[in-house]
């Protein structure tokens, strides 16, 4: 599956920004999809992962209330919404897609895990001014 990531851009501290990853390939909806990040001088970090049928979501604290992930499987496309944005949500964030042959209880165990997805759109850069 090929995934293209869209909405990133310059805020001011306390906006929202809503990100967009459009899918191409066939069974959208037999993928765990997720929201990783990467600023400056860090490691990938796991923002936010939604499950195959969109009943489950999981989030990194630093974001939970905050940010909201959804997907649309008629669409192929999966969005994070971002509020009350911090300077130090700054980064460029991943979409990325993986194992439709995983359980659920593999899935609630590694969900933030960079390994368990095998395809990553391109990232789309945001920044938060303070």
């Amino acid at each position: 599956v090929q995934l293209q990531a869209s909405g990133g851009g310059l805020v001011q501290a306390g906006g929202s920004l809503r990100l967009s990853c459009g899918a191409c390939g066939r069974s959208f909806g037999s993928y765990i999809m997720a929201w990783f990040r990467q600023a400056p001088d860090k490691e990938r970090e796991f923002v936010a992962t939604i499950s195959w049928s969109g009943s489950s979501t999981y989030y990194v604290d630093s974001v939970k209330g905050r940010f909201t992930i959804s997907r649309d499987n008629a669409n192929n496309t999966v969005a994070l919404q971002m509020n009350s944005l911090k300077p130090e949500d700054t980064a460029v964030y991943y979409c990325a897609a993986g194992g439709p042959s995983y359980t659920r209880s593999y899935y609630r165990t590694n969900y933030y895990n960079t390994s368990i997805y095998h395809y990553w759109g391109q990232g789309t850069e945001v920044t938060v001014s303070s």
